[in-house]
């Protein structure tokens, strides 16, 4: 979820050339961007009054509590040029981690171990045919360079349950509440992919044998999409040892760098800002509502599993009715994130919305945060806020990963995989279980 500008210039025709390099093949790329804090001891009296003003400026503000510093992602000359203005500019820590010179990229990864767009289609269509009782695969959209016809993805959905007649069908009536968890939505953000890759075989492997899975996959429909944005991705891996920063979906905009694509959770048909940034910047909502292709596809999808229990008003509560729940996973903060994102004013909801806020919170212990809370930024038209204000069903944001260390940022060590997932696991397995029944008090 993080970050908001533009901070990689690179010529159009460099990003045509990462998108056909070899894994691994060195690329002559902009300048490498790093992690930095700023500070204001005179202009602004607040950080968040720093943070607006560098995101008016263009820079790639990252989210993170405004307590002593704004943390932002950006080059060497980008740098030099706030302590031109009198701003104290700090140097947080690397983008990239070291990739060992004897590491060899199995088939479908990069970088240690993350999984490419085809390694997870190709594990989805392993897992359908070693559990044919168990999973079923689904398309549910298209990428932006698939509808152009230049190549490009389906995006998938795998339904895990113990299948039984009725089940997996992309309809409202089923029997069973539904939990669906997304990841990289933004292409950046390479744990969350890797955590849906990890949930699947976790709950694909453990039936029968672990009783809460047993029990979980006996009585909800587990959905998973694990690339929402994979045209991203596809850019995100092209170099296997120094993944490209990308965030947004690969539609031709006329910009260069990373500055090329529409932020996917910026797009949503609820509360769509057009002033959430401008065509090359980080968070650009695209022309319209829901005017990406992957956009349609989630949104058609997700409506078509869910029951709505909510009326239209943004402050008219869901029903205690309401069966299922919703994970979308970003990085980084630590944060779990539970709706409104675009206001700081309660979700009618609010009260059962944060016990399961809290319940997750428990297990990984992240930050429970609603609106702007913890962040520099509100996030309307997210697909959390979506599914939550048209629907009524419970939309949550896991930001996983710290902010430093090898762990931290976008592209932490695959080694740290097993922690985030250790974290994170019981967080998964708390908000699928709330499927049932998560509004108990209607509050």
């Amino acid at each position: 979820m993080l970050s908001f500008r533009r901070f990689l210039a690179a010529g159009t025709a460099t990003l045509l050339a990462l998108l056909v390099a070899p894994p691994g093949r060195a690329t002559a790329a902009a300048p490498e961007p790093a992690y930095y804090d700023v500070t204001s001891t005179s202009t602004f009296t607040t950080t968040a009054g720093l943070a607006a003003d560098l995101t008016r400026r263009g820079y790639d503000v990252l989210e993170g509590p405004l307590t002593r510093a704004v943390p932002i992602l950006a080059t060497a000359a980008e740098a030099q040029r706030l302590r031109a203005r009198g701003l104290s500019v700090r140097y947080a820590g690397p983008l990239h981690q070291p990739v060992a010179t004897t590491w060899l990229a199995a088939a479908n990864t990069y970088y240690g171990g993350y999984h490419t767009t085809a390694g997870h289609e190709a594990h989805n269509q392993a897992v359908v045919a070693a559990h044919p009782d168990t999973a079923v695969l689904r398309t549910i959209g298209q990428s932006w360079l698939k509808t152009q016809g230049t190549g490009g993805h389906d995006i998938q959905a795998l339904c895990i349950t113990k299948i039984r007649a009725g089940d997996c069908a992309t309809t409202t009536t089923g029997t069973k509440p539904k939990f669906t968890l997304m990841a990289q939505m933004h292409a950046r953000e390479l744990a969350t992919g890797e955590l849906a890759y990890m949930w699947i075989d976790y709950l694909v492997n453990n039936y029968g044998k672990v009783a809460a899975v047993t029990t979980l996959m006996d009585t909800t429909e587990l959905w998973v999409i694990p690339i929402a944005n994979p045209d991203g991705v596809d850019i995100v891996s092209s170099n296997s040892t120094r993944p490209i920063s990308q965030r947004k979906n690969a539609h031709t905009n006329g910009c260069s760098g990373t500055g090329k694509g529409v932020d996917l959770n910026r797009n949503s048909s609820y509360h769509w800002d057009v002033n959430q940034g401008t065509r090359c910047s980080e968070t650009y909502p695209g022309a319209s509502a829901a005017s990406e292709p992957e956009t349609r596809g989630i949104q058609s999808f997700l409506s078509s599993i869910y029951r709505d229990t909510k009326p239209a008003a943004d402050f008219s509560p869901a029903t205690t009715g309401t069966t299922g729940t919703f994970l979308t996973l970003h990085s980084y903060s630590e944060l779990n994130i539970f709706p409104y994102g675009w206001t700081n004013n309660l979700a009618p909801n609010n009260a059962d919305l944060r016990t399961i806020a809290n319940a997750m919170a428990k297990a990984n212990k992240y930050d429970v945060v609603h609106g702007d809370g913890g962040l520099n930024y509100f996030a309307p038209g997210a697909t959390d806020d979506w599914i939550y204000g048209t629907l009524g069903v419970p939309g949550y944001t896991i930001e996983v990963g710290p902010s430093g260390s090898s762990c931290g940022g976008f592209f932490p060590q695959y080694s740290c995989m097993s922690t985030f997932w250790n974290l994170n696991l019981p967080a998964f397995m708390a908000l699928a279980t709330a499927a049932a029944r998560p509004y108990p008090t209607g509050k």
